[in-house]
């Protein structure tokens, strides 16, 4: 704002109050203007439209007990045709703001429960915006937003409130960590019984191959050596194998000591257990076929 030999300016985003012989005659506009000072013409203060704020603390207790600080954020501007009104009729706008959002807040906050507050504070809010709006309007104010910017519980609360989220998250976990424990133990169950099952139908295919091999070796042998018995060929067999077990057994790096008892009565001995399993594992699967 300029002023020099009667001629003043006004700044963008201002607006100035003349006054004549200490009335208000008019509101000047951005730009240059001319006050006689000669009629009394005077310019008695500039006035911002630009939008301001204030930052209010409120200390107040909500329904259940809780001390709360509340920290509101009042966004507000001047009404450029009711400047006169703002410079004439409020001395301290600020202070007066305030202490309407106090009016309200601890009006309202009282009937809340702290969750309530938390989940409602753009209740409150509008709330305080609505009182003021209609009390500010009139002495050319216009109140653009209020924001809400934190709810601060007492230390102690917001200690307690940390505690039953962290064991209310403890117990869900441990819920979750529960569940995926019996699914663990189900599915390792249905691993084990599959194994052992599939590990049955391995094991009886195998010695149904080795029974129907046998089977056919006696028949070879019997067609092609005439004159000699099933019994006689199967010993053969069983004592052929008796030797390429020994055999293995002494060529293994990994074995020690191995003590086997040896002998011909001990061959006829192990001969007759094996065939005499071969020949039991033959009827009980006759029987189950039948």
């Amino acid at each position: 704002m300029g002023n020099s030999f009667g001629f003043i300016c006004i700044d963008q985003a201002s607006v100035g109050i003349i006054e004549r012989w200490g009335r208000f005659e008019r509101l000047a506009e951005p730009g240059l203007h001319f006050v006689n000072p000669f009629i009394g013409q005077c310019l008695a203060g500039v006035l911002s439209t630009r939008l301001s704020y204030i930052d209010v603390r409120i200390e107040t207790k909500t329904k259940d007990n809780v001390f709360v600080q509340i920290l509101c954020s009042i966004q507000y501007r001047i009404v450029r045709v009711n400047a006169d009104d703002a410079f004439y009729e409020l001395q301290n706008p600020k202070e007066q703001i305030q202490a309407y959002v106090f009016d309200v807040v601890r009006a309202h906050v009282p009937r809340m429960s702290l969750d309530e507050l938390f989940e409602q504070k753009d209740d409150v809010g509008k709330a305080v915006l609505d009182e003021l709006e209609k009390v500010m309007g009139a002495y050319g104010y216009n109140i653009e937003q209020i924001l809400m910017v934190d709810i601060i519980p007492d230390a102690s609360v917001r200690r307690a409130m940390n505690e039953i989220n962290a064991a209310q998250r403890l117990q869900l976990a441990s819920v979750y960590k529960g569940e995926a424990d019996k699914v663990l133990q189900v599915k390792k169950a249905e691993a084990e019984a599959e194994a052992k099952y599939l590990g049955g139908v391995g094991v009886a295919r195998q010695r149904q191959a080795i029974t129907q091999g046998l089977r056919e070796n006696v028949l070879d042998f019997s067609h092609t050596v005439p004159g000699t018995s099933a019994r006689e060929v199967m010993d053969l067999i069983m004592i052929t194998q008796y030797f390429d077990t020994i055999k293995d057994l002494g060529n293994s790096s990994k074995n020690t000591t191995v003590f086997i008892p040896h002998g011909p009565g001990h061959v006829r001995d192990i001969s007759d257990q094996i065939r005499n399993g071969l020949l039991e594992a033959a009827s009980v699967t006759d029987v189950n076929i039948g």
